[in-house]
């Protein structure tokens, strides 16, 4: 299943970004993702956009799939879930299928995992034994592709990981929790991609039409297009609006400066048609 969300910005001057949400649960309607409104968040946050998310059950043949066309695209994705060490994870192991490497204990990895076995003992109060069975199994969790890098869990420790793939794609690989994974993500942002931010960069002007069905205004829309390089025309009709009823939300987005032209071309155009119009909104 895959949903995807384009921007205006989205083009060769930056890479796209995407998310990959893994796991049965998802798609078996169990639990709800959280992930991609928040990623959509963090990265609205820093001027950015989610340009396409996958959602794949726990078949390893899937997941490998999905994580190669993602480090083959030049893509900076994020993959959350499937990286615990139980026997329906199997995300680290189809991330080393996808990028024909092995996957090996990273150094860095064990030793995080190892200070919180140690933490967890003295919590409990018991003394730690690194040699008993569901420590060393525990270990697993560091077990990642060669070559990969560390992303830091501030909640218990056990990290993430990050791969690149020789077509330019990075996959950033974080768990299912959403109190783990989330600070993680910000991490990779903050640490890895502050030169792709674009704050003030990105505007969103519309206004809300009573009365028109969307195929009425398509041809407008298509000339705004047209004569306006760089900018996206929306439109998101209503049915049931609590407040407005039945009505299209028609909108701009793009640079501010791209968008102000256009925009006004926008209400130029409507006006023909007479339509009653309601509130006009902006969003940043």
């Amino acid at each position: 299943m895959t949903q995807t969300h384009p921007h205006p910005q989205a083009s060769k001057a930056r890479p796209e970004f995407g998310l990959i949400i893994v796991g049965d649960e998802i798609l078996s309607g169990k639990r709800a993702d959280k992930h991609m409104p928040k990623l959509i968040e963090l990265l609205s946050a820093r001027g950015l956009s989610l340009d396409w998310a996958d959602y794949v059950g726990d078949s390893p043949e899937r997941i490998t799939r999905t994580l190669a066309r993602a480090f083959e695209s030049n893509s900076i994705v994020f993959s959350c879930g499937g990286i615990g060490a139980t026997p329906d994870d199997h995300t680290r192991q189809c991330a080393g299928k996808a990028l024909g490497v092995d996957i090996v204990l990273h150094p860095q990895a064990e030793a995080l995992i190892r200070e919180r076995m140690q933490d967890t003992a003295k919590e409990q109060g018991v003394p730690y034994e690194p040699d008993r069975h569901d420590n060393i199994h525990r270990l697993n969790m560091g077990v990642f592709p060669v070559g990969a890098q560390i992303i830091p869990n501030p909640y218990n420790k056990i990290p993430g990981f990050t791969c690149h793939g020789a077509g330019g794609g990075a996959v950033h690989f974080v768990p299912g929790f959403p109190v783990m994974a989330w600070p993680m993500m910000e991490w990779v942002l903050d640490t890895h991609y502050p030169h792709l931010f674009q704050h003030d960069a990105w505007i969103e002007q519309s206004i809300v039409i009573y009365g028109s069905m969307e195929a009425t205004i398509t041809p407008l829309m298509e000339a705004l297009e047209r004569d306006f390089d760089g900018i996206k025309i929306f439109s998101l009709p209503s049915v049931d609006h609590p407040v407005h009823g039945r009505h299209i939300e028609l909108g701009v987005k793009g640079a501010p400066e791209k968008v102000a032209p256009a925009y006004a071309a926008m209400l130029a155009g409507l006006q023909p048609f007479g339509f009653k119009l309601g509130p006009e909104m902006v969003r940043k």
